[in-house]
């Protein structure tokens, strides 16, 4: 137990056993500098000394742009570039897919005859009808139009089929005739199930970049419904519906929508109708 104090108390003593410490000129011998320490103020020096650099050093690569000289590191610019252009990089893939489905949907649904694109020079032009003046034609394209959007406002048209109301909510824009806007946009809420208002056959589901998610049904009476900007389909073209069965889930797709709603069309025999004649939506 003595031995063990004696032990402890000579390491104390070298610690704190002061020494001087003197610098001399070599030719001379003249004291320049001196000072007391010891061993314990030695090592306390080089511990916060140790700290201090530890801490700077760690404050340079942490918060300072010297860090990109450390190497190891990469550039802040560098990596903001980086994230740039993997976002751009996104951007264009998607915009690409989007492309890809809409001209898989085009090809789909279009069949174009050898006669559509046959050249003019291989054409017997003796043979062609001149027809009508442009003038002329512009005008019969839009007397045609006119009379094609107002037939069915002078009287309603008469509709066998009891028709349900695809959802229920808030009319945002009427229909309007007048205006060319020959639907209805009915504001809901994210995911609303979207329904058929009649039985009747899937003829149309896909995607288009302006309308995002359309269904179209055709129903007994030469009517035809269609529903637009859905967040997801759930029946296929060639799919046979009940009234009332769930088609669609409300959202907001394709670059005509702005906000979560649902553009509604009914059509029969080829002409506009106004939905709300035959549906109540509210």
């Amino acid at each position: 137990m003595n031995a063990k104090r004696l032990k402890r108390q000579i390491i104390k003593k070298k610690l704190f056993n002061k020494n001087r410490l003197v610098i001399l000129n070599e030719d001379t011998f003249e004291e320049l500098f001196s000072f007391k320490l010891n061993l314990m103020n030695v090592f306390v020096a080089i511990t916060s000394i140790s700290i201090i650099m530890i801490a700077l050093t760690t404050y340079i690569i942490a918060f300072t742009p010297l860090r990109e000289y450390i190497p190891g590191y990469a550039s802040t610019k560098l990596k903001r570039e980086a994230t740039e252009n993997a976002i751009k990089s996104d951007s264009l893939q998607k915009i690409i897919d989007e492309n890809g489905v809409y001209l898989a949907s085009i090809k789909k649904h279009t069949k174009l005859s050898r006669d559509s694109i046959q050249p003019a020079e291989q054409k017997d032009l003796s043979k062609v009808d001149p027809g009508p003046s442009d003038a002329d034609k512009k005008l019969r394209d839009e007397v045609a139009l006119e009379d094609k959007y107002n037939l069915f406002e002078q009287a309603k048209p008469k509709v066998s089929l009891v028709l349900f109301p695809p959802v229920k909510g808030h009319i945002t824009d009427p229909y309007s005739s007048k205006n060319k806007h020959f639907a209805l946009d009915i504001a809901l809420a994210k995911d609303t199930p979207i329904k058929a208002v009649a039985a009747g056959t899937v003829i149309l589901a896909d995607w288009t970049p302006t309308n995002g998610n359309v269904i179209i049904i055709r129903h007994n009476d030469g009517i035809i419904s269609v529903y637009k900007h859905a967040a997801s389909l759930t029946k296929e073209q060639g799919d046979i519906v009940k009234s009332g069965e769930v088609i669609a889930m409300a959202g907001s797709t394709g670059t005509q929508s702005t906000g979560v709603h649902l553009h509604f069309e009914l059509w029969k025999d080829g002409y506009p109708i106004n939905p709300t004649q035959f549906i109540d939506f509210e």
